[in-house]
């Protein structure tokens, strides 16, 4: 299928690592320039190096989006790259330390994953929305979670701040009508990071799990602590997929709706 995205310009947020640097690569590999954000300047050169050593072309920039001065200037990069951007990725995300109980969680720290998942976000859209409004085309995608439905309780602060985010999304959908802007949200599951690679084996020494390979570990886990119908967690390609459907000319019909890619791991219509 032809995305439509060919000479396209696109930012997304955290692509160093994970989802991002995933989507960064497709979208690169689809024809479009694309702009990587991390605070990382090695990891940041390196999946650069990557996607120009596959023909595409990238620039970066980077800033932490949490305080605006910061953000300022990041912006300001990101936009004087290719001369604007058409398509936003808000991937950026915090997810903070497990809280064995609930109330462990402090306002401080409530405060900082909202300002990471939600407020950067709000920068990024400010930055970039006039452009997009005077071209009349673009495409703002929203990284949310299926915590937004299914808040886990030793997560106190993710679940909501990723519940701001698709209201957010859905509001501001509404705020761009007949402009040839679309605002969406993807919420994914459990996805097979480096991150998560990680964590898992963590995770099956806590459970006293017998299990050593991350593949084994990802099966039980899938089983018994995050049940899906599809029996496995949910791969960086994957996700990066639906955000280039979503980023292309195919999807000019759909907007203001939240994309739940958690095989089938979240109980709720949407």
């Amino acid at each position: 299928m032809e995305l439509g995205l060919k000479g396209k310009r696109a930012f997304v947020t955290g692509s160093t690592s994970g989802i991002g640097a995933a989507t960064v690569k497709m979208l690169a590999a689809e024809g479009m320039r694309v702009v990587i954000h991390g605070r990382n300047e090695e990891r940041a050169e390196a999946i650069k190096a990557d996607i120009e050593a596959a023909g595409g072309t990238a620039a970066i920039a980077l800033g932490d989006l949490r305080y605006d001065d910061q953000a300022d200037v990041t912006m300001k990069t990101v936009l004087e790259a290719f001369g604007g951007i058409d398509v936003l990725v808000n991937n950026l995300g915090h997810f903070e330390p497990f809280a064995a109980v609930w109330t462990d969680a402090t306002p401080a720290q409530f405060a900082e994953t909202y300002e990471a998942n939600v407020i950067a976000a709000v920068r990024t859209i400010r930055a970039i929305l006039p452009g997009m409004k005077e071209r009349g085309w673009g495409r703002v995608i929203n990284i949310a979670s299926g915590a937004y439905t299914q808040p886990p309780p030793e997560f106190p602060t993710y679940g909501p701040s990723k519940a701001a985010l698709v209201n957010l999304s859905v509001s501001l959908a509404r705020a761009v009508p007949n402009t040839g802007i679309t605002v969406n949200t993807i919420s994914p599951g459990n996805v097979l990071t480096e991150a998560m690679e990680g964590y898992l084996p963590k995770i099956g020494a806590a459970e006293g799990w017998e299990e050593t390979d991350v593949t084994d570990i990802e099966r039980r886990f899938v089983r018994e602590k995050w049940p899906s119908p599809v029996g496995r967690m949910g791969r960086v390609d994957e996700i990066a997929a639906l955000i280039a459907f979503l980023a292309s000319e195919h999807s000019a019909y759909i907007t203001g709706t939240n994309y739940r890619i958690d095989g089938g791991a979240h109980a709720t219509l949407n």
